[in-house]
């Protein structure tokens, strides 16, 4: 049986937010410009918890708990770690039942929950390190095999999770316009390049995960400690430029083609809200080598999180034309864990800091329809994309929307959540 809220939206079936989800995010509110708090999402609205702990209503929780509230960014929070995450839950939680009257029956209630269309998202803690990896071994082989057709996965791919250190400095809430990037390109393998706007401009669906407790440098993290160390999932969009990654990743990997925007969205799912839809896995096929020791756990888990992409252009805008669905997919087609990425990435000793994000790479299946970027779905620009407004994409125009959704579906007592959108509109390039 579903919980009931005392906030009436979050009761609508099929809402992104209801109680039994409480994502967090970190947003400036109208009534309190200049002061950055932390929350969570209800429905409609958002329990604003840190003006509610600086009014001093915290005192059933720990101290350390509730100076982590006041600071009005997650950081603290993460270093804290589970316990203290389930705590904040379930504390949370128990407020914003209907069946609650401490927040429900105060004359000020609307002091601590404000409306989400009057809040301004930031990221939700201070990201000092974010790395992405290249964990679907679908998007991996497709990829692979239009520019090496005789050899499209190569050898290590299924041994190690591939990645590269991204730039956390251009990591943007969704909202956040995406400037077209100017780049170093060039028609032929051998040059001679050109610099100017990118040309093959493309989104990726994935998904980010939050970490919270890190460790010294030095220290490796084993791989049966990373689900305390994992904090919620979200929403991504690595923006990249096809043609300047073309040029200059061989052969060191992805540089500029990746580092001007990256779109995360602003509502971040603890782990603990989706514990109904974890599940062994991945499921390997019987060629697959098996793990090194360092990257293998029995409790090792996944999960069948819906992942769509939408895209509207400028003039379906105007002319009020709903977005077209690009793609649908699943998180349960991915090779790779986060516990595994994790792992992996702390094995050399290198230190994991809370708030630092780690992103899947691009999230593919095995059918047209599942492809999670437009390199892929219009297969290097040969099958282009029919809009609804009567233009063609092989790759993203000006004043295209792209839309990142995701959700679960309701299983057993549990309703549906969702991820929430993570959204950009590509402006013009500046030259």
């Amino acid at each position: 049986m579903a919980l009931r809220s005392l906030v009436e939206s979050a009761n609508v079936p099929g809402c992104d937010f209801p109680l039994e989800h409480l994502p967090w995010g970190r947003f400036e509110r109208s009534s309190h410009p200049g002061e950055w708090h932390v929350g969570v999402a209800i429905g409609t609205k958002a329990f604003d918890l840190t003006e509610f702990a600086r009014a001093g209503h915290c005192g059933a929780l720990d101290p350390m708990l509730r100076d982590a509230l006041h600071r009005g960014c997650m950081n603290a929070l993460l270093a804290l770690g589970r316990p203290a995450w389930s705590q904040a839950r379930r504390w949370a939680q128990r407020l914003l039942s209907a069946d609650e009257p401490a927040l429900r029956d105060r004359a000020d209630r609307d002091r601590f929950i404000a409306s989400q269309d009057q809040l301004r998202m930031a990221m939700l803690a201070e990201v000092g390190d974010y790395t992405d990896f290249y964990a679907s071994i679908h998007h991996a082989t497709n990829v692979g095999s239009m520019f090496r057709p005789d050899n499209p996965l190569l050898p290590n791919w299924r041994h190690v999770p591939i990645g590269y250190h991204g730039r956390a400095s251009t990591l943007v809430p969704s909202g956040t316009a995406v400037r077209r990037p100017c780049g170093q390109t060039s028609t032929a393998d051998a040059g001679p390049p050109s610099f100017g706007p990118c040309r093959l401009l493309d989104y990726e669906l994935e998904v980010g995960v939050v970490l919270g407790p890190g460790n010294e440098q030095g220290d490796r993290i084993d791989i049966a400690s990373a689900r305390d160390r994992l904090f919620g999932i979200c929403l991504v969009n690595d923006w990249s430029a096809r043609d300047v990654q073309k040029w200059e990743y061989v052969p060191l990997g992805p540089f500029t083609a990746k580092n001007f925007s990256t779109s995360v969205g602003a509502w971040v799912t603890p782990l603990e809200a989706i514990e109904a839809w974890m599940e062994p896995g991945p499921v390997r096929d019987a060629a697959a080598p098996e793990n090194l020791p360092y990257l293998r756990w029995k409790d090792d888990f996944t999960f069948d999180l819906k992942l769509q992409v939408l895209l509207r252009s400028a003039r379906m805008r105007e002319q009020g034309v709903p977005a077209m669905q690009v793609s649908l997919g699943t998180y349960r087609d991915m090779y790779w864990t986060f516990a595994q990425m994790l792992a992996h990435h702390a094995s050399t000793g290198c230190a994991m800091r809370p708030g630092d994000l780690l992103a899947s790479g691009t999230v593919s299946g095995p059918t047209p329809d599942s492809r999670g970027c437009l390199l892929e779905r219009t297969w290097r620009g040969t099958e282009p994309l029919s809009l609804p407004d009567g233009t063609q994409r092989k790759f993203l125009e000006d004043g295209d929307e792209v839309i990142l959704r995701g959700w679960f579906e309701g299983k057993g007592s549990m309703p549906r959540i969702g991820l929430g959108e993570c959204r950009g509109v590509v402006l013009p390039a500046l030259v």
